[in-house]
């Protein structure tokens, strides 16, 4: 996206896909890459059956996630102490800063919609090495 253009609205189809930091295989959506967008990004998830993430933050961004479709784990807080279950049709918010670990441990794929403050799509994702061995799936 050239910086100079003027702002437009755009329709962004999510046919292509990019690894994340974290481990997963992201929709390209709505970010600084593809729209020029300035304060936020948002993008599909879907995860395999058996598929987690890394442990994880996002360094001064908060995330806001809408389950489309099956259920998500999620692991959350300094040492990952926290656990919660995200089922489709419910919203999750994880505050900027929060380390967590998603993942799926269902048979069936679970897709979601995650929007981001953060325009730019792995900038501020910090990866927590340390955290990877604190939870079993």
């Amino acid at each position: 996206m050239d910086a100079s253009a003027k702002p437009t609205c755009r329709i962004v189809k999510p046919g292509h896909t990019y690894e994340g930091k974290q481990g997963l295989s992201y929709f390209e959506g709505i970010a600084a890459e593809t729209v020029g967008a300035k304060g936020i990004c948002m993008h599909v998830l879907t995860m395999p059956p058996g598929a987690r993430a890394k442990a994880h933050l996002h360094e001064s961004h908060e995330t806001a996630i809408y389950m489309l479709s099956g259920q998500a784990h999620t692991w959350y807080g300094d040492r990952l102490e926290n656990h919660v279950v995200v089922h489709a049709g419910e919203l999750f918010y994880i505050p900027a800063g929060v380390p967590h670990l998603p993942a799926n441990l269902s048979n069936a794929p679970c897709t979601a919609i995650i929007a981001r403050t953060d325009p730019n799509e792995q900038e501020s994702v910090v990866l927590l090495p340390q955290l990877d061995g604190l939870v079993e799936v």
